[in-house]
């Protein structure tokens, strides 16, 4: 396939999936797999795409995020946001600097795997729907230590491919008791670290693959990224508040079960 296409259609899939709790690196590995993208280097760029995504979270989030910074030295609110933020994002950087190799050299190998998760998560995320405690918290910028911490260990569930980094911090933010919006919210502010911190581990390794011929495509992917990911999570916000989860559930287990049949199809 055309290699700007291949990028096209990755950067879009990123873009869409990202913020929602589907699984972007699932269903980016398994449209690899579909575009028959075996090279290695693709590995790399649907990691380094996901700068693009990163990126419309700091541009949609500006005012509040530069608000923030400025109100540091002086308030304390300001600065229990930085530190939830940061404690939230810690399990994944333990959790991930000691599972790399692994996930990078074998889960994300693996479509079952993915699949699987894909279909466990969708489940989870129906039956909290229906479960999940009532919300104590409606606003992403004032959560306790104790529910960000929380929050992390859910993160670090996503290190699974398939599972969704947002659908777990969501997930985690539900059962600690955010509301939906909040939820979300929280989970926006929190990839901005670890999805920052994965794009530097992966750029730094993948160094030599990034030639001038194909920081161009890589390029094309981050412009996607970031255009269709600042759709999404305009889009989500008050989605999530008038329908709740269910649809993100439903397409979870849809993919998964499509995916494990073009395993069988030989189409994978």
């Amino acid at each position: 396939m055309n290699e700007w296409l291949a990028a096209l259609i990755l950067g879009l899939v990123e873009g869409l999936t990202e913020f929602i709790p589907v699984s972007s690196t699932g269903h980016l590995v398994l449209a690899k797999e579909l575009l028959d993208l075996s090279d290695n280097k693709w590995n790399a760029f649907i990691v380094l795409i996901q700068l693009g995504a990163i990126l419309a979270v700091v541009a949609l989030y500006f005012q509040r995020l530069w608000s923030v910074v400025l109100r540091l030295p002086s308030d304390p609110q300001a600065r229990r946001f930085v530190v939830a933020v940061l404690v939230a994002f810690l399990p994944a950087v333990a959790a991930g600097l000691a599972a790399h190799k692994f996930i990078s050299d074998v889960l994300l190998d693996s479509p079952m795997v993915i699949c699987v998760s894909l279909i466990v998560g969708g489940a989870a995320l129906i039956l909290l729907e229906k479960f999940a405690p009532p919300p104590r918290t409606t606003d992403a910028m004032n959560l306790s230590l104790k529910a960000a911490i929380g929050v992390g260990l859910f993160q670090c569930l996503a290190l699974i491919p398939g599972v969704s980094r947002s659908g777990a911090t969501i997930a985690g933010g539900l059962m600690l008791g955010l509301d939906k919006r909040a939820a979300a919210e929280f989970s926006f502010f929190l990839a901005i670290p670890t999805m920052a911190g994965a794009f530097a581990l992966d750029a730094w390794e993948n160094r030599s693959l990034i030639t001038p011929d194909y920081a161009g495509v890589i390029a094309l992917g981050f412009i996607v990224s970031f255009i269709s990911g600042a759709f999404v999570i305009k889009w989500m916000l008050g989605y999530v508040q008038r329908h709740g989860f269910g649809l993100f559930a439903w397409w979870r287990i849809i993919v998964g079960l499509a995916g494990i049949g073009a395993i069988y199809a030989g189409l994978m």
